[in-house]
């Protein structure tokens, strides 16, 4: 079944949260680090974590595929970016990041329908 694709895309995304939050745990040291640049990365492994175990859901959903593609579109979007401005200092990034949230809401309907 396609939908199992997911469940892969869950196991390379918890692989790369764990791997993302130790990095940021070395990156981010507290005497050095910008404190909101560390909330950021913070906000966006959390959710990582969140939505790679809610992926794991995805193929007993009644629409896995539309469920499983908002879910990985809004964690690429919401915690890439917010990842992504946290090593950079871009706060452009800002602006996609409400993207990737929409897109993890409307992946939680589409897990509830």
């Amino acid at each position: 079944m396609a939908e199992k694709v997911f469940l892969t895309v869950a196991g390379l995304s918890g692989f790369l949260a764990v791997g993302l939050g130790a990095y940021g745990a070395h990156k981010f040291k507290p005497a050095t680090s910008d404190v909101y640049l560390k909330s950021v990365f913070e906000t966006a492994n959390r959710y990582h974590f969140v939505h790679t175990l809610a992926m794991l859901a995805v193929p007993q959903a009644s629409r896995p595929l539309l469920a499983g593609s908002l879910m990985t579109a809004g964690m690429l979007l919401f915690s890439g970016s917010c990842y992504l401005l946290s090593l950079t200092g871009h706060r452009w990034l800002g602006r996609v990041t409400p993207f990737g949230g929409l897109c993890l809401m409307a992946a939680w309907l589409a897990m509830a329908l």
